[in-house]
């Protein structure tokens, strides 16, 4: 099994919205905001290559929407869905599984495209995979509550039912996927699923939205973007326990700095222990 990081690009969101109630002279220490008070983030996702298995975890914002939508995120940095396939040696009819986290659009706009703009059509972009969700997040993501509505674009969500190509995972059962097993989350948005991948004698998390930067990782660090903050405390002091007990690679899709990292026990609490490549341990 070989592990590649797909880089989709950089955008930008409010500082004080990606941390809550924690103060501006706090969390600036990690992650510095520019004279608009938006701070930069990665949209880094992960490609499972494992025999004839290509499995894509999450896509990015994609590029569909309208230039007044990507005013909003600033949108920059070298990195595309496609280029990162290519440089990685495949193509986007390569991939056989799209396993979404969530459906918010930074996680999974990439996964449609216009078939015909000019009619509004749109089609999977990635026309030989099963797209992954599951039943409850799929009902939360089209039947959106009002502070999320925003997050859950039709467009991205719709056309992978009507295509065809959407499969559900779980929760009450195994994992689909032998490559990794599925923690679900429910602080950020309903049943976000988190990937546990084994690799050789490792387990790599991928952290998705339940952990998006090292600068999250003290409890009361909770995005404003939460739905359930007080039970997005409870989950994150549980998965930070287990990270650090049982040596957990969290892997980070926002983190502009840092691919990888390690937690340990002190006397404050779960802490930071070290930052890496991916490719350091692979």
């Amino acid at each position: 099994m070989k592990l590649h990081i797909i880089d989709t690009g950089r955008f930008k969101l409010d500082g004080g919205a990606m941390f809550g109630v924690v103060p501006k002279s706090l969390w600036s220490r990690t992650n510095p905001a520019d004279d608009n008070n938006m701070c930069t983030w990665a949209m880094r996702c992960m490609l499972i290559e494992d025999g004839d298995q290509l499995i894509l975890i999450d896509n990015g914002i994609g590029n569909k929407q309208d230039a007044k939508f990507f005013k909003h995120y600033y949108l920059h940095g070298d990195g595309s869905l496609d280029g990162s396939l290519k440089k990685a040696g495949f193509s986007t009819d390569d991939i056989t599984d799209m396993f979404l986290t969530h459906l918010h659009f930074d996680h999974c706009g990439g996964g449609v495209d216009w078939q015909d703009k000019s009619e509004s059509k749109l089609d999977v972009h990635f026309k030989n995979a099963k797209y992954w969700s599951n039943k409850d997040h799929w009902k939360w993501a089209t039947e959106p509550n009002a502070r999320e509505k925003a997050s859950f674009l039709k467009e991205n969500i719709l056309p992978m039912q009507q295509s065809g190509h959407l499969h559900f995972a779980n929760e009450e059962e195994a994992s689909p996927f032998k490559q990794f097993d599925i923690l679900y989350a429910n602080g950020h948005t309903d049943k976000q699923m988190i990937p546990k991948i084994k690799y050789k004698d490792k387990t790599i998390v991928f952290a998705a939205d339940l952990l998006p930067s090292v600068g999250h990782i003290p409890l009361p660090y909770v995005m404003g973007y939460d739905t359930r903050p007080l039970l997005t405390l409870d989950e994150k002091a549980q998965f930070l326990k287990d990270a650090a007990d049982n040596e957990w690679i969290i892997f980070l899709e926002h983190d502009a700095q840092n691919e990888c990292c390690t937690v340990k026990h002190t006397e404050k609490g779960v802490r930071l222990d070290r930052t890496f490549s991916l490719s350091e341990v692979l």
